[in-house]
């Protein structure tokens, strides 16, 4: 029998499993501790995948998205190192 819409799975495996959670710009902008203006530029250059729901502008970033970024940047600033590129005095906001 067909499963008419907006009837509740009664499958072992939920459907939403299949899924990463997804976080809102203001989530991810906690996350990586920067602000709004970055975050934004990050989606709008591509850096940062983020998806746009709805007519309204609702913008959210999957959490394994949020991960993969995170990742790359972290092995994009050993790169920049090994390479030279980053020296002692480049500590930017680093903490003592």
């Amino acid at each position: 029998m067909a499963k008419r819409t907006g009837e509740v799975s009664t499958s072992s495996t939920p459907v939403a499993a299949a899924f990463s959670r997804m976080l809102t710009l203001d989530q991810v902008e906690e996350v990586l501790n920067l602000g709004k203006p970055l975050v934004y530029a990050l989606v709008r250059s591509g850096e940062l995948r983020a998806a746009q729901f709805g007519g309204r502008g609702v913008w959210r970033v999957r959490e394994d998205g949020l991960a993969a970024y995170i990742d790359a940047a972290y092995a994009k600033t050993a790169e920049r190192i090994a390479a030279g590129q980053i020296s002692e005095g480049d500590e930017g906001d680093a903490e003592d």
